[in-house]
């Protein structure tokens, strides 16, 4: 396991992960169509699975982070919003969340950016939504599928046994809802057979880059 400790955001930071398969892309990376579509089969890659799998070829390839860059404000506002989340935490439970920046595998082809390393086991995934949809079902339901891949990932990542899930809305201070906390044990079926598929996507990704290595006819 490699830490390289840095803000979000950071050139560092994108340098660290530059070519990694990421955990906040794991379902994107290892997703299959369900039904036949456009030419290819159910069970085929879908086209979020073919991009992340080209960009991250291209990375490879050039050393350098590919794709569209986040907004300067959208990374302001997500690490101010941390910031404030990880006190509120730590107010809220007496643990303490350190930053560790990008945590990889020996072999530099996974990654996990971490929001927060809590004592020897934990982690925390803070989120800081702008839509009310999603702040108001996650309040009535609890459910974090949509994280789920993220979550493990860093789990398995990190070596990790569990992580404290964190939505965090500030204007729901009032209500007293601002800080939603889910704790989420490790899951080691699911880890197994999420590597297994991780595994053939990054055999996928090294297929492209060795077309990418050679002049195409």
């Amino acid at each position: 396991m490699i830490v390289v400790t840095c803000q979000q955001g950071t050139q560092e930071w994108l340098d660290a992960r530059c070519g990694a398969v990421t955990a906040s892309c794991f379902a994107d990376a290892i997703s299959v169509l369900t039904r036949k579509s456009g030419g290819k089969e159910a069970g085929d890659p879908t086209g979020a699975s073919d991009k992340y799998c080209y960009d991250l070829a291209i990375e490879r390839v050039s050393g350098r982070p590919y794709g569209e860059p986040v907004k300067a404000w959208t990374l302001e506002r997500g690490h101010a919003l941390e910031v404030e989340a990880r006190i509120e935490y730590e107010a809220q439970t007496g643990y303490l969340a350190s930053e560790s920046g990008v945590i990889l595998t020996d072999d530099r082809r996974f990654g996990y950016s971490s929001d927060g390393l809590v004592e020897s086991d934990g982690l925390i995934e803070i989120k800081c939504p702008v839509d009310s949809v999603k702040i108001v079902d996650m309040l009535r339901t609890g459910d974090i599928s949509e994280y789920y891949h993220q979550i493990q990932g860093g789990l398995w990542i990190s070596g990790r046994k569990w992580c404290d899930f964190i939505q965090y809305v500030p204007a729901l201070e009032n209500g007293g809802n601002h800080l939603f906390i889910k704790r989420i044990e490790r899951d080691e079926a699911f880890i197994e057979q999420m590597v297994e598929k991780l595994l053939a996507f990054d055999a996928r990704v090294e297929e492209v880059v060795a077309l990418l290595s050679k002049k195409v006819a």
